[in-house]
């Protein structure tokens, strides 16, 4: 009987596993094209035809919007400036609330502190990881004026019923599709179900372009907002003819004409790559589903996810053992991704800690010293960050959910196997582990 690695015995692999990597020729060729022209950027922060942005820059822009049915695409420096200028798009200011998911990354909450909005946090779905819309509903108050959908890990929001709730207060709804590019809900792009949609071309996405983000919408003022904000806006407003002023304090948030220039090429990408994504991620299921104490996480119905990472639930009570010394043992087996080697093993105990109990929140300081804006008098109520709020994603994060990114498309077969030798070698010797 084979020894666990963490106690000492020989690891199933020591070679690192591919990266995930799919800039090729394709993007080389395209930045040689731009630095032959020699205009790395052609954005002017004032009223012109060059407020638009280069050649480059409204190419990926009028690509995007056609790949994805959609009538307006904005491209920015980052998802995270995207979510930002939705924000200030929608009219959010001091004294609103937001509603936002505590399981995602930080921006998708902290876009609403960005203009004096308070984030307010519902719970998720258990089997799904998005926000519920029966706890959306029950945290909705005269002064929420947006939900920030999350599709996270790559599966689509419930749009039916989060859209309906949303009609029924008419509040706006902001969809972060950051990790969903490709996904889909009854024959709909995830990033195009709600009013204001964003995606990430950030390095470990499925396509990027190092940095990057583009908002959709098929609403034609608030792409204008969009475009403002993104460039200046106060600069422009005034020879634009632009009369409601409301957030049009405006940033640089503005795309390279190199990084358009490689958004382009992994745009014509997508597909490939999340088919093979998605084949992966049925191999492994079927694989893992073979591990007593190890359940596959389920995909919406009508929907196809685009699987940025799996998440596997864990039952301590059929293994015998926590989940963190599962994972642990389960990582001693296994090497890193090249590229990514300082990151170690890519198996997780969770996915991120709920949001509310970053120290913003608990101390309530974001703006000065003074408690703005959770204690700014222009808000009129009083928010809970206190732990146990959100109690189905405290459950999954601490209890349950194993993630995990060794679905990418570099990985083959032989390396996903490496992965379930992993699992079941730790599963079939786990006495050695609960001794």
């Amino acid at each position: 009987m084979p020894v666990l690695a963490i106690n000492g015995g020989k690891k199933v692999r020591e070679k690192l596993f591919p990266a995930h990597n799919p800039i090729g020729e394709e993007e080389k060729k395209a930045v040689e094209k731009v630095l032959d022209k020699g205009k790395l950027s052609r954005f002017l922060g004032c009223w012109h035809e060059d407020f638009f942005g280069g050649d480059e820059v409204r190419a990926l822009e009028k690509e995007w919007a056609e790949k994805f049915g959609v009538k307006h695409a904005i491209s920015v420096n980052s998802a995270t400036s995207a979510l930002y200028c939705a924000v200030g798009a929608a009219g959010i200011g001091p004294g609103d609330e937001v509603i936002v998911s505590p399981y995602t990354m930080t921006a998708s909450a902290s876009a609403a502190l960005v203009y004096n909005a308070i984030p307010v946090f519902a719970d998720i779905e258990e089997e799904y990881y998005c926000l519920d819309p029966d706890s959306i509903e029950e945290k909705i108050t005269e002064r929420t004026k947006a939900i920030i959908v999350v599709d996270i890990m790559g599966q689509p929001y419930d749009a039916d019923r989060i859209n309906a709730i949303a009609k029924k207060h008419n509040l706006i709804v902001i969809e972060d599709a950051a990790q969903a590019p490709g996904a889909m809900y009854k024959e709909r792009y995830a990033g195009t179900l709600g009013d204001i949609g964003i995606y990430s071309l950030n390095y470990h996405k499925h396509i990027h372009s190092g940095e990057g983000g583009i908002i959709v919408t098929n609403d034609d003022e608030l792409a204008e907002r969009l475009m403002l904000i993104r460039n200046h806006a106060e600069a422009v407003v005034e020879d634009k003819g632009v009369t409601n002023l409301v957030n049009m304090i405006g940033f640089n948030y503005r795309m390279t004409e190199i990084e358009a220039a490689i958004a382009r090429e992994q745009l014509k990408k997508l597909d490939d790559l999340l088919q093979v994504r998605l084949k992966n991620v049925e191999y492994l299921s079927r694989e893992f589903a073979k591990v007593p104490c190890i359940e596959v996480s389920k995909i919406r119905e009508e929907s196809k996810h685009a699987f940025y990472i799996q998440a596997l639930k864990f039952n301590k009570e059929i293994a015998g053992i926590s989940r963190e010394k599962f994972i642990e043992a389960v990582n001693a087996e296994l090497a890193p991704f090249e590229m990514r080697e300082t990151e170690g093993v890519k198996f997780g105990c969770g996915y991120v800690r709920p949001l509310y109990l970053q120290p913003i929140y608990q101390k309530l300081i974001a703006y000065g010293d003074k408690g703005c804006p959770f204690k700014c008098p222009h808000y009129k109520g009083q928010v809970n960050y206190n732990k146990g709020i959100c109690p189905v994603c405290e459950d999954m994060h601490y209890e349950k959910v194993i993630t995990h990114e060794y679905m990418v498309p570099s990985m083959k077969k032989e390396d996903m196997d490496d992965i379930v030798a992993a699992f079941m070698k730790v599963w079939n010797n786990i006495g050695e582990i609960r001794e």
